[in-house]
């Protein structure tokens, strides 16, 4: 058996990729969700540090990142380029499978990656405490870990369903200082939903004067922060290798972006994707203004929805199951330059225990949907008797996820 093949030195990059320049036409301007007219900095400020909002409109090609940002990134960044050469001997296939790991971090995702930097900014701007929403714990793990370096209070809006399915992603958020709780607040009896969730957030940012709210995915700077991970694939590829197809899970777009957006203007590279069937906003959702949230309270966003006041089936991919999708990935799938597909769970575990078996490493039930995609590009380039190169966001590892593979294992999970 060979050894690991080893990527290339890396530099952990100074300056976040900004897409904007590039995309296929401009984005529409979010819009007021009172007078349906394009929102400006004034009305994101209760909300958001200018610093954010200078980013969410920015047209600039390269956004510096502070140094003290970068201080805090190299705690696990840069993150490991791997090649899955185990699964590649067990699909038969000629097709050369690459991944960035994201796993690493301490809150074992790529959210930290975005978390860094709001809780810097918002620190930066006087700030002292912080509300979000989190699906299945990822986003608000990272959140209270950032918000415990810098000093900041951490108040965690947390879908109900993944409350109660992912007890000790509640206990790290609270191990950091974070303060969590079910949503919707005001219905127990409620599955939640990452729109409700953010209706919380939002609520409860708007009526405390110490409070600004984060986001951990759907908004330009969100997925700018991400996009650290393409740029050190492309440093770590061997030889210059250009990978044929780049593929990331994707719920409101920030892993994928952040894999994906550096390599939209190499237009030789597909770019796809992928999403669960039972929340397929990509793939069945409309292209249409609609709210980011449940209750109606978040400026309207031109993107792929399902309509904010669609509840999603309580999948384990708790970070999947979003109405819609970032403006940044839903241009991009509106014009054509990224393919979007969708897969029944029970199908993605079924390739994430294959993943387990061959690389060893167990796939949180979101990154599992990216690991269906790069099984099934693989064994068509076998049948197709062509090489071709895969690269994937690992976008977070399934520790904490174990009761949806106990689940898959027993016969007990949902299609």
């Amino acid at each position: 058996m060979s050894a690991q093949p080893v990527a290339q030195p890396v530099q952990l990059p100074e300056a976040w990729f900004n897409v904007a320049p590039h995309l296929p036409a401009p984005l529409d301007p979010p819009l007021h969700p009172g007078t349906r007219q394009p929102v400006g900095p004034d009305d994101l400020a209760p909300l958001f540090p200018m610093a954010l909002i200078g980013q969410e409109v920015s047209a600039a090609p390269w956004i510096d990142i502070p140094g003290e940002v970068l201080d805090v990134l190299r705690l696990w960044r840069p993150t490991p380029l791997r090649r899955a050469e185990r699964l590649e001997r067990a699909l038969g296939t000629p097709a050369r499978i690459w991944y960035k790991d994201e796993s690493v971090s301490p809150a074992g995702s790529h959210k930290p990656n975005t978390a860094v930097p709001q809780a810097f900014y918002n620190k930066a701007e006087g700030v002292t405490r912080l509300a979000t929403e989190t699906g299945a714990g990822q986003w608000g793990s990272a959140l209270a870990f950032a918000a415990a370096l810098y000093g900041l209070e951490c108040k965690v809006y947390m879908v109900r369903a993944s409350y109660r399915q992912k007890p000790y992603r509640r206990v790290m958020i609270e191990t950091w200082g974070g303060e969590v709780v079910p949503s919707p607040v005001d219905d127990e009896d409620h599955p939640g939903s990452l729109g409700a969730a953010i209706s919380d957030a939002v609520r409860d940012a708007g009526a405390r004067a110490d409070t600004h709210y984060a986001l951990g995915s759907v908004l330009n700077h969100v997925l700018l922060h991400q996009t650290v991970i393409g740029i050190e694939a492309k440093q770590q590829l061997p030889g210059g290798e250009q990978p044929d197809v780049v593929i990331g899970c994707c719920g409101g777009g920030s892993n994928l972006g952040g894999i994906a957006l550096p390599f939209v203007p190499d237009a030789d590279t597909r770019l796809v994707a992928v999403e669960p069937s039972s929340c397929p906003t990509l793939t069945a959702g409309r292209f249409d203004y609609d709210f980011g949230d449940t209750a109606g309270t978040t400026p309207l966003l031109a993107m792929y929805t399902l309509g904010h006041d669609f509840i999603p089936p309580p999948i384990h991919a708790g970070g999947l199951r979003y109405h819609g999708d970032a403006p940044l990935i839903s241009n991009l799938v509106k014009a054509g330059r990224m393919e979007a597909m969708a897969y029944p769970q029970g199908k993605v575990f079924e390739a994430a225990v294959q993943w387990a078996r061959t690389e060893g490493t167990i796939p949180a039930p979101e990154t599992a949907h990216a690991v269906r995609a790069v099984i099934d590009e693989a064994l068509a380039a076998k049948e197709e008797g062509r090489e071709q190169v895969i690269l994937f966001n690992y976008s977070g590892h399934g520790l904490l996820d174990l009761q949806a593979y106990d689940d898959f294992l027993h016969d007990r999970l949902d299609a």
